[in-house]
């Protein structure tokens, strides 16, 4: 089948865009639409297909401005127009991609990471008091109703949806009106589970791996850890590197900045535990964790409640840092009865094979569907 993947930004790899290297061995003839591309960043599966760009593209910076540019992506994404004969629209969405205005008869199937977080339920970890500056508060402000309606009447015209975890199956329930078929994203486990389960745990240090956004919550475990006096090691960085790393920082905490791929198998076997702070639609990094063996200290609320189990990590119920030293403190007396095999036979109902074969389920399904509806009677 002649798919058109649309993903919302091809900037950095992230989990989002794995997805989309995952989409791109299923169906490997499809072309790619997305707002802007920078070269480079991406996969060699996803770099060497037909990448088509919105006049966003021709901004100049925009590949580091980008998210200044949030009130023009649902016209921007709009105005890509489909550039050959296709049987089906797939749509890798968590900003705007589900947008796409396809030909009438031609069925949009999207799978969706989360909707617009930052206008729905997040907006106060992006816009409230101390995230963002006077100016930027009130333009998010001003433009979050018409975003909002936005977001809704776009996910109208998509014939089927397909989201990455239950707890986002929820949001789009209350915020687009709109039932969805569970589909957990792909982790690419056999790179984390190459390295044996013995030894693992040696290094003694916890470990924080992920984007430096607001909602992530690096600054809960970078107060937890100045109380507590443990090692912390944080891989990454982001918008928020400047405000979090200001200082100098407590002895016992490390950034170590952007890590390379083949690096991080090693820092994840050999820390005491994952630390998740963020409430995550879905979130990888704990499953690979738990691939390497290691157990998982999380927020409990949101995807996490579906990757860890009570045999595999501990939950703190409140974004604090007291909530997490706490769990810390617990983990002393719980690291006892941890076995690493168990961590990592829970990572293995994730893998990117389960992923690929039930969207490929998914995709059949619907052209199956439409070829039994005439355009009239889908909707549009």
């Amino acid at each position: 089948m002649k798919v058109a993947l649309v993903h919302d930004w091809l900037v950095t790899h992230r989990g989002g865009e794995r997805v989309l290297d995952a989409l791109c061995e299923v169906f490997p003839d499809a072309d790619i639409y997305t707002l802007i591309h920078r070269p480079g960043s991406q996969s060699p599966a996803i770099e060497s297909r037909r990448i088509f760009t919105s006049f966003l593209q021709h901004i100049p910076g925009i590949h580091e401005r980008y998210r200044h540019f949030l009130p023009l992506m649902p016209r921007a994404i709009e105005s890509l127009r489909l550039r050959g004969d296709y049987d089906v629209v797939l749509s890798s969405s968590h900003c705007v991609a589900k947008g796409l205005r396809a030909p009438a008869g031609l069925p949009h199937l999207s799978y969706v990471h989360a909707p617009m977080r930052y206008m729905w339920d997040l907006f106060d970890d992006y816009f409230g008091p101390g995230r963002a500056g006077l100016s930027v508060r009130a333009a998010a402000h001003a433009v979050r109703p018409w975003l909002r309606r936005w977001d809704r009447a776009s996910a109208a015209r998509v014939d089927r949806f397909v989201v990455n975890s239950h707890h986002v199956a929820g949001k789009l329930r209350r915020f687009w009106g709109r039932e969805a078929t569970v589909v957990h994203p792909p982790v690419d486990l056999e790179r984390f589970t190459r390295l044996p389960l013995e030894g693992s745990g040696q290094g003694g240090y916890f470990l924080w791996l992920g984007a430096f956004a607001p909602y992530k919550r690096l600054d809960i475990a970078l107060e937890a850890f100045r109380e507590l006096g443990a090692p912390l090691w944080v891989v990454g960085t982001g918008q928020e590197a400047a405000r979090l790393m200001s200082g100098t920082p407590p002895a016992n905490i490390r950034f170590l900045g952007n890590v390379p791929d083949d690096a991080l198998p090693a820092l994840y076997r050999d820390a005491r535990a994952l630390i998740f702070t963020p409430e995550e639609d879905f979130g990888i990094t704990p499953l690979e964790a738990q691939a390497c063996g290691r157990p998982v200290i999380a927020f409990g609320r949101g995807g996490a409640l579906e990757t860890v189990n009570t045999r595999t990590g501990l939950f703190f119920a409140e974004q604090s840092p007291s909530a997490l030293a706490e769990a810390v403190r617990r983990f002393e007396t719980w690291e006892g009865g941890f076995r690493p095999e168990d961590a990592r036979s829970q990572a293995g109902r994730f893998s990117r094979g389960a992923f690929q074969q039930a969207m490929l389920s998914e995709v059949e399904s619907l052209l199956r569907v439409a070829r039994k509806s005439t355009p009239d009677a889908r909707a549009v």
